[in-house]
């Protein structure tokens, strides 16, 4: 496709989760094939796209400014808003002079179109498409096209398998935005797999907004463990890493099948949001912690020491001084990798928002204080457990602050600062794999690499 008028460079951005970053570079991608120049979000461009957010009221307020700011950089720029944001109840996108194209989180494919169409109208056009409100129907939603053939710096790859989600957790809005669950063709998930292994990719991270479900739209199973045998059989040296899954998702049946595929990575982001059973019921999620303690118990006796990482919400609504302490006792149980912490934010349109006893800021404030360094101490003590070990390793980027370092990670998303001068009389070993030897916890007083194992030798 040829351009015919004197909008030739493009602008991307992307907020929020790790599909908003696959989305945004497939998008990326299209305006790349037909000709367009690339440009830098800081840059001056004729088109500015952002691909929005809206998972919290802070995602809201810079979804806004950078819109703003893209039509600053240039005021006769096009300024497209893509996304969850643009179906926010509460974003108004459609009164706001300074954005000339809205579109929702279906019909992302169309935007290329969308804007040349808006461009040759002479920008007479009313360009709102498919932006559908909370309330509106969208179970005849089906997974939108896009695929991204090469992308970023050749180490990691973000594949997208599935969209939308069906659980309806009381604090969270992106049911309503994004729509029902709708599964990914297999067959396209792994052609783009084999084209990005490749392109020489070295670690793909299936994501999704509810992974765990994927294939249950289809025929009402979970279809996750025959796609990961699918990828796993695909020629070339790289890892599988899985996004963000459901407890629910790890059964004796499912494992039995998973520690057969060595191209998985021993890495789970199991999702938690409070260690209170009755936290949990409020909050509408579909276990128990007790269900959830077992999930994690049947991890490690699949596998030695599983990396687990987490997400966990402090201040729900109702939360009392016990169910928090609960939730502290229980991250201790568990021996988390990583745990995110972050304070309740209420969110327009949500079941949440309405309920009775919203906790005061200053008590969220101190209990994710108080949780983030419980969860600190825990993971630090999950890394003493790698001392003396050897472990394979990605290597990805320098580490800011300690230039004299590069940053891998492990298979269990262990982060691994190796020594440039380990490195000097290897050949083509930048943004490969790696064996490093004698780790050791690294000195908390330096904080570029805090948190962080170091390579003792290769």
């Amino acid at each position: 496709m040829k351009i015919n008028y004197n909008y030739k460079s493009a602008a991307f951005l992307s907020l929020g989760c790790k599909v908003n970053a696959y989305e945004t570079e497939s998008i990326k991608e299209m305006f790349r094939n037909a000709g367009y120049d690339i440009r830098q979000f800081n840059e001056v461009a004729d088109i500015y796209i952002v691909n929005t957010c809206t998972v919290t009221n802070i995602a809201d307020r810079k979804s806004r400014q950078m819109l703003h700011r893209a039509k600053k950089l240039n005021p006769e720029a096009v300024v497209v808003a893509v996304g969850c944001y643009v179906q926010a109840p509460q974003s108004k996108l459609e009164d706001d002079e300074l954005v000339d194209i809205l579109v929702g989180t279906r019909g992302k494919a169309s935007v290329l179109s969308l804007v040349e169409e808006y461009i040759r109208s002479n920008k007479q056009h009313d360009f709102k498409h498919n932006v559908i409100k909370s309330g509106d129907e969208n179970k005849d939603w089906v997974y939108d096209s896009g695929e991204v053939n090469a992308a970023g710096d050749k180490t990691r790859a973000n594949i997208k398998i599935q969209d939308g989600c069906d659980q309806f957790c009381t604090y969270c809005i992106i049911p309503f935005v994004r729509g029902r669950i709708r599964s990914r063709d297999m067959e396209s998930i792994v052609e783009e797999t084999k084209r990005l292994a490749e392109a020489g990719f070295k670690e793909m991270v299936l994501t999704g907004i509810h992974i765990g479900s994927y294939g249950r739209d289809i025929d009402g199973k979970s279809r996750m463990l025959e796609l990961l045998e699918k990828l796993n059989a695909i020629e070339g040296d790289f890892r599988i890493r899985l996004g963000s899954v459901e407890p629910r998702l790890i059964t004796e049946e499912f494992l039995e099948g998973l520690i057969k595929l060595k191209k998985v990575c021993p890495h789970f982001h199991l999702s938690l949001q409070s260690g209170s059973t009755t936290v949990l019921k409020r909050m509408n999620r579909h276990y128990t912690a007790e269900e959830y303690l077992q999930s994690v118990k049947l991890l490690q006796k699949y596998y030695d020491r599983p990396g687990i990482t987490t997400d966990i919400i402090v201040g729900f609504p109702g939360e009392t001084d016990k169910e928090f302490e609960e939730t502290a006792a229980f991250v201790k149980e568990v021996g988390f990798l990583k745990v995110h912490v972050f304070p309740y934010s209420k969110r327009e349109g949500t079941y949440a928002a309405k309920m009775p006893e919203q906790v005061d800021p200053e008590i969220k404030k101190e209990r994710e204080d108080i949780l983030i360094n419980i969860c600190n101490e825990i993971s630090l003590k999950y890394m003493e457990s790698f001392d003396g070990d050897s472990e394979r390793i990605l290597l990805e980027e320098n580490i800011k602050g300690r230039e004299d370092y590069i940053l891998g990670h492990t298979d269990r998303y262990i982060e691994v600062a190796v020594p440039k001068i380990l490195l000097a009389t290897k050949e083509n070993v930048d943004k490969d794999f790696v064996i490093v030897k004698n780790l050791v916890l690294s000195d908390a007083s330096d904080k570029a690499l805090q948190n962080m194992m170091i390579a003792g030798e290769l």
